[in-house]
């Protein structure tokens, strides 16, 4: 890509220019080959045990970190990811949302304080969004152009597996988001914006901490925002399976 004639760079630019315009997200871009990786100490001949990784065209990715500068401008107006989320965003790192952790738990210590804590992971966070309840989302937040082109670029897309030289056919994929793909984290941030009682998330793992002087309170809380969560879980991911 870098070593275009200024004629290719011109034509890139009137393509890019023409989906902004009409908000068409092309077929062939929405076709991902996935490539599963084994997760490291995992036996091999168990299907879980491997992270699917998708590989998009090029030009496809390149649109859509342009794209994410048109939507970051919104997002931040309107303060949509909460400032609880570290994952995926500009600024933020593991190693701040650690500090922040440790601080609430130094806090209620330093208070003679009762601190709990339950740590939560969503196991294949990306596949278990919902098409229909993010596209909700995405219209209550952008403009009708934006919105468009996130729909297209959702529906109607197809993967295929590659596995050393074999590959498999087409199939259609009717939720979840690439996880691979440039766009794929910022749209599970908005996805997630809303979900209740955070303390501090990174991407998909969720840290709920909870601090009072009677042990009995600081449980009842934790509790009560553990219940919230799983609420939240059983409207937008598990009634959607």
């Amino acid at each position: 890509m870098q070593e275009l004639s200024e004629v290719g760079l011109r034509t890139i630019t009137q393509l890019f220019n023409s989906i902004l315009r009409t908000g068409y997200f092309l077929g062939q871009w929405k076709v991902y080959q996935v490539i599963p990786i084994l997760k490291p100490g995992k036996p091999a001949e168990e299907a879980q045990s491997y992270r699917p990784i998708s590989l998009l065209p090029v030009l496809s990715k390149l649109f859509k970190k342009l794209l994410i500068t048109r939507i970051q401008p919104t997002l931040q107006d309107k303060q949509i990811i909460p400032d609880h989320q570290f994952g995926f965003w500009q600024k933020h790192a593991t190693t701040e949302q650690v500090h922040s952790i440790v601080n609430i738990i130094h806090d209620a210590q330093e208070s003679n304080q009762y601190c709990t804590v339950a740590f939560l992971d969503i196991s294949q966070a990306f596949d278990k969004v919902r098409q229909k309840g993010l596209l909700y989302k995405i219209k209550a937040i952008f403009l009708d152009s934006i919105y468009k082109i996130l729909q297209l670029y959702l529906q109607n897309r197809y993967f295929l597996i590659k596995y050393r030289e074999a590959y498999t056919s087409l199939h259609p994929v009717s939720s979840g988001i690439p996880q691979g793909s440039v766009l794929g984290p910022l749209l599970y941030l908005l996805y997630t914006a809303d979900l209740p009682a955070m303390a501090a998330t990174f991407a998909d793992d969720i840290a709920v901490l909870a601090a009072h002087a009677d042990p009995v309170i600081t449980t009842y809380t934790l509790q009560t925002a553990l219940l919230e969560i799983q609420q939240w879980l059983k409207k937008m991911v598990y009634e959607s399976q």
